[in-house]
C-alpha cells in the first residue's frame, strides 16, 4: 500500500467499502453551451434547470450525477494550467460497448481527444469540455482481468489504446475485451 505521507495515519479512519462518488459540481461559463456538450454529445438527461444559473444532469433518472452551474463563474475563463483545481471528472461506462459508442459519438460532433490509454484495469478517453475542464470518459474490466503482480497486487499501466478495435466494440453484443498481455505495446 502507498504511503500516506507525514502527519497522516491509516488507521485514523477506514471509509466503507461501498462508500462512492455521488456527484461532481462544475463551475462553467455558460449554461446552455455546457448542456449541449453534456447532455447533446454524451447524452446525459437535463433532470433539472434551477434558474438561468444551474442545471442537474444525470444518466439513468438518477438526481444529478453532474452539476453545471455560473454563480460564481458566468462567462468566465478556464484557470490557468499550473494552478490548484479540478484535474478531471470521470465518467464511468458500464461496458465496453458503451464506451465505444461515446467515442463514436465524439467523432461524430467533432470533440478532440487529449488522449486515450489502455490502463490494463480499464480503458480510457481523456478530453476536454468547452469549459476545459477535464474529462476522462472509461469502462473497468471485470476484476479477473485485471494485471496483477506475483504478490496479487494490482499492477496499472500506460498503454496505447486501440482506438479501431474499441469503435468496433460500439456493436459488439458480446462486449468482450482483449486479454491483459494481447494489446498494443507498452509507452511508458
Amino acid at each position: 500500500m502507498a504511503a500516506l505521507g507525514e502527519g497522516y495515519h491509516r488507521e485514523a479512519m477506514t471509509i466503507p467499502a461501498g462508500t462512492r462518488i455521488g456527484h461532481v459540481h462544475l463551475k462553467v461559463a455558460d449554461i446552455d453551451r455546457a448542456l449541449k456538450f453534456y447532455c447533446g454529445v454524451l447524452g446525459f438527461e437535463l433532470m433539472q434547470r434551477f434558474g438561468p444559473g444551474a442545471a442537474f444532469i444525470s444518466a439513468g433518472g438518477y438526481h444529478h450525477h453532474i452539476g453545471l452551474n455560473t454563480w460564481e463563474s458566468k462567462g468566465g475563463s478556464p484557470p490557468p494550467r499550473g494552478t490548484t483545481g479540478l484535474y478531471h471528472l470521470a465518467i464511468l461506462y458500464p461496458t465496453r460497448a458503451d464506451l465505444g459508442a461515446a467515442l463514436k459519438a465524439l467523432i461524430e460532433n467533432g470533440v478532440q481527444l487529449d488522449g486515450a490509454a489502455d490502463h490494463g484495469v480499464s480503458e480510457a478517453l481523456y478530453l476536454r469540455d468547452p469549459d476545459e475542464n477535464g474529462v476522462e470518459l472509461y469502462w473497468d474490466r471485470p476484476k479477473e482481468q485485471w494485471p496483477r503482480s506475483a504478490d496479487g497486487g494490482i499492477e496499472m499501466y500506460t498503454r496505447a489504446l486501440d482506438l479501431e478495435s474499441l469503435l468496433k466494440a460500439a456493436h459488439d453484443t458480446k462486449d468482450v475485451a482483449p486479454r491483459v498481455g494481447e494489446g498494443p505495446k507498452d509507452l511508458g
